[in-house]
């Protein structure tokens, strides 16, 4: 029985543009970076959130050969890598307004939905992400 998330992986096309992104903007920490020979493991977090990392992984190297890694670029770039990673916020239009100040690409502003409100976003390399504000639950 598997029990949680421990790691899963965006790809990007440059790892320290993808820090200044993931970590300057959207202000999630760094859990490691590791030079493994062929490849950097790069991961990020939110702040103090302990086993739930995200690996910016960079498309090349070992597991991608050159021409898929241009398919991969070239996809990714138009969008087509579909919702890419989810966040929560106790503050989505505080959020939205510290973003677009600091000129992430919005897809959508805020929208209230029966789970929360929620704006949509871009990385530089064209991965669509998503935060939330949960709405609080029912009263019983």
């Amino acid at each position: 029985m598997l029990n949680s998330i421990n790691i899963t992986h965006i790809w990007v096309f440059d790892q320290n543009e993808a820090l200044e992104f993931y970590v300057g903007k959207l202000g999630l920490e760094v859990s490691g970076d590791m030079d493994l020979g062929p490849m950097r493991w790069l991961t990020v977090r939110v702040p103090g959130q302990v086993g739930r990392d995200i690996l910016l992984e960079k498309i090349d190297g070992p597991m991608v050969d050159p021409a898929s890694a241009a398919q991969l670029r070239e996809l990714i770039a138009k969008g087509v890598s579909g919702f890419t990673a989810g966040f929560t916020t106790g503050n989505c239009q505080k959020v939205f307004e510290d973003l677009k100040a600091k000129g992430v690409e919005i897809t959508q502003e805020p929208v209230t939905h029966f789970y929360g409100t929620d704006i949509g976003i871009r990385d530089p390399f064209g991965n669509h992400l998503r935060i939330v504000q949960l709405a609080a639950p029912p009263s019983a």
